[in-house]
């Protein structure tokens, strides 16, 4: 199935598990964000507190030294990490990053090839949520990780 972009209306997404929103994503059957668009990252696999994010370097995410803004690694952990935690919550229950941090490992150039960044969640409860993450290249290299720190709530 193609790729949208969009957003889900809160209504809709009220109605879905947290599970069921993310295969969306994944799937096709609901829109990517639009930074995913922005930025050409999709949502490729989903599962109950796992999700992934892939992406492929090219110029347009180039700092001016020359390797990959770490603001587009840091956006690939957060959404991978906060999507993971989405994924293990219940119908009528949203997630927002509180706080992440980020280790950037190696540079990624678009020489990298193409990247994969993997949240899976640590601990869920019922306010506070913890995830971490990895972007690794297509040799299995550890690039980043990172770990967050997100609110659950009552959507």
């Amino acid at each position: 199935m193609a790729k949208s972009y969009g957003t889900v209306s809160a209504e809709r997404k009220a109605q879905m598990s947290g599970l069921e929103f993310v295969q969306g994503l994944a799937s096709g059957a609901l829109p990517l964000n639009t930074i995913a668009q922005t930025l050409g990252y999709d949502v490729t696999e989903a599962e109950r507190g796992r999700v992934v994010v892939t992406l492929e370097p090219t110029d347009a995410h180039l700092n001016p030294a020359g390797t990959v803004h770490g603001g587009l690694t840091a956006t690939l952990l957060d959404s991978c990490m906060g999507l993971a935690v989405q994924s293990t919550l219940d119908a009528g229950t949203s997630q927002t990053t509180l706080e992440f941090k980020i280790s950037l490992v190696r540079p990624i150039t678009p020489d990298t090839g193409p990247i994969r960044a993997e949240g899976q969640v640590l601990n869920c409860g019922r306010r506070i949520g913890t995830a971490e993450g990895r972007v690794t290249d297509a040799k299995g290299r550890l690039l980043a990780h990172g770990t967050t720190t997100c609110l659950i709530f009552p959507s």
